[in-house]
């Protein structure tokens, strides 16, 4: 068996309705694993079978080495020693700071629980904010005291769902990094529920991207970014560009160029998803494409492109640029394409 977290085959079910399939993975000491999907997709589910929040119809959960669900048992929460940190920080109003990180290790003799507690605080930048009341603080302190206080007991496990979508862009990202280095530095295994792939990105180790009720690809961020399994995992990760195309000879001619389908057989019909920053448009008098709308969106702008079809229809493309160079409404444009960013089939999702 292995330490931290183990699910395998697991499977949960809301009356008829399957919401979590068949769903295994392993969360090691110290590994940040984050499930992310859309709304529906049984992450929150699956979090809340691995809390003992619900039980579980098929599989097991396993926590360092303990089965505390399938084979016939089902341990409840407060017997799997794990952490929660929500978007509801649920501190108790009537306890000051300290005590809210010390009320899960209450049973400690207090010299050790203050020890502990001051400890959590100092981790988390808060020390200096022991003695005060929770509505005295604003919600970034509020999520640290709540984070001081999940991990104050060491849990073996620590579950966060979507535990910074309720701050405001300049501190969540603050937040979730100061976050990302306290779970680090107590080594604990965690496993975090987002919808935001750009969050999951920025903090997992690993991602598990779930739709309906399955994980339909794990691996570290950059993998499932470069080498996406299929055209929801690829659009998942911002905005992409679908082209319809048939296979044949192995290939795929699409308006953008021939590309490789190996492994697909001939006749099927695919998706190709090109990435907007796979595409550089070039000014050129006899371009073949025309720029419909240009949209600066900060550090980069996004144009819009038209591009005749052999049928004759018109396909529009967003590709996103930096730096200089963006081309005017209404000019014509020759297109360049970094072929690294083009995910051929077996892309048919």
């Amino acid at each position: 068996m292995t330490e931290g977290l183990k699910i395998e085959g697991l499977s949960h079910f809301y009356g008829t309705r399957a919401v979590v399939r068949d769903v295994s993975l392993h969360v090691a000491p110290g590994e940040l694993v984050c499930l992310l999907g859309p709304s529906g997709c049984g992450k929150t589910t699956t979090l809340r079978l691995a809390a003992g929040l619900e039980t579980a119809r098929h599989g097991r959960v396993v926590l360092n080495n303990r089965i505390v669900s399938g084979d016939g048992r089902h341990v409840p929460p407060e017997g799997r020693h794990v952490g929660f940190l929500f978007q509801d920080y649920a501190l108790f109003p009537h306890l000051d700071v300290r005590a809210n990180v010390e009320f899960g290790i209450r049973h400690r003799p207090p010299p050790e629980r203050h020890a502990r507690a001051l400890d959590m605080l100092e981790q988390v930048g808060m020390a200096d904010y022991a003695k005060s009341w929770p509505h005295q603080l604003s919600g970034g302190q509020q999520q640290r005291v709540a984070l001081a206080r999940a991990l104050a007991p060491a849990p073996g496990l620590m579950l966060l769902d979507e535990p910074f979508s309720g701050l405001d862009r300049r501190l969540r990202d603050q937040i979730r990094d100061e976050t990302l280095g306290v779970l680090k530095r107590n080594r604990v295994a965690t496993m975090m529920v987002t919808h935001d792939p750009e969050e999951a990105m920025a903090m997992a180790d690993r991602i598990a991207i779930m739709r309906d009720g399955r994980v339909v690809q794990m691996g570290r961020p950059a993998t499932l970014y470069d080498a996406p399994a299929d055209a929801f995992v690829a659009a998942f990760f911002g905005e992409v560009n679908t082209l319809a195309a048939i296979v044949r000879d192995q290939n795929v001619d699409t308006p953008l160029g021939r590309f490789p389908a190996t492994g697909t057989p001939d006749g099927a019909v695919v998706q190709v998803v090109v990435r907007p920053e796979a595409i550089t448009p070039h000014p050129s008098a006899d371009g073949v494409a025309m720029v419909r709308a240009v949209r600066p969106l900060g550090a980069v702008t996004q144009v819009l492109l038209e591009l005749p079809q052999p049928d004759g229809s018109p396909l529009d493309l967003r590709c996103r640029l930096s730096g200089a160079g963006i081309p005017a409404e209404g000019e014509r444009v020759a297109i360049s394409i970094d072929r690294a960013l083009v995910f051929a089939p077996p892309l048919t999702g």
